[in-house]
């Protein structure tokens, strides 16, 4: 496979608190492996991946992991604004976690307008459920997410369990707010690329247009 063609570029972040699984959730999708011990982030790593959202239309996906640290907020804050997608991850059997995803979504909604970006809630660590480590209901995670106006995905880096689900229904809801004129391309703004606007069969016609109407400078996360 030719990994220099593609249609598309998304810049997808990795959001959550420090230990809930981010990285290692990346590299079972990115890498198919899992790791007992992995060091935590510091700053922001990096993962590209491919995907084909409909034939003819392959992605690249370029994934951010910050660190869940808030000694490390100022850094991870700057990449809020250039992306478009968000995975906001907590672990099932932390608490703690699970309460400060709505910070986290209301700190990059905060500082992204007027762009799009577009999220999906993951409960991390669910092969931990069968130890009765739980912490966090499912109900009450589904709850949160729809009022947050996203899906939520249960998954398990060390079982690899939902690991490509999540990030591939982050990717196609990407591609679909593009269809649907939810998330727009922008001059100068890097949460979507495409390499060659002109030779794509779009439903709208103005997808490779600025837009600067009220609607989309209020609209900022889904």
């Amino acid at each position: 496979m030719d990994l220099t063609i593609w249609q598309y570029q998304f810049r997808i972040i990795m959001l959550g608190d420090s230990t809930v699984g981010k990285s290692s959730l990346l590299k079972r999708y990115t890498e198919d492996l899992f790791l007992d011990t992995i060091n935590q982030t510091v700053g922001v790593d990096f993962y590209v991946h491919f995907l084909e959202v409909e034939p003819g239309i392959r992605v690249k996906m370029q994934f951010w992991d910050t660190a869940g640290q808030e000694r490390f907020r100022s850094v991870t804050r700057s990449y809020y604004r250039n992306s478009v997608g968000g995975l906001l991850v907590f672990d099932i059997t932390n608490r703690a976690s699970f309460d400060h995803i709505k910070d986290w979504h209301d700190e990059v909604c905060e500082r992204v307008q007027p762009h799009k970006v577009i999220f999906t809630l993951v409960g991390q660590k669910c092969d931990r459920e069968a130890h009765k480590e739980r912490a966090v209901s499912r109900a009450e995670a589904e709850k949160l997410a729809a009022q947050l106006g996203m899906p939520y995905v249960e998954a398990s880096a060390k079982t690899g369990h939902n690991a490509r689900e999540c990030f591939e229904l982050l990717t196609r809801r990407i591609y679909q707010g593009l269809l649907s004129g939810e998330v727009e391309l922008l001059d100068g703004w890097d949460g979507v690329k495409c390499s060659a606007p002109q030779g794509l069969h779009l439903q709208r016609p103005s997808i490779t247009q600025t837009s600067t109407s009220p609607k989309n400078q209020r609209k900022c996360c889904g």
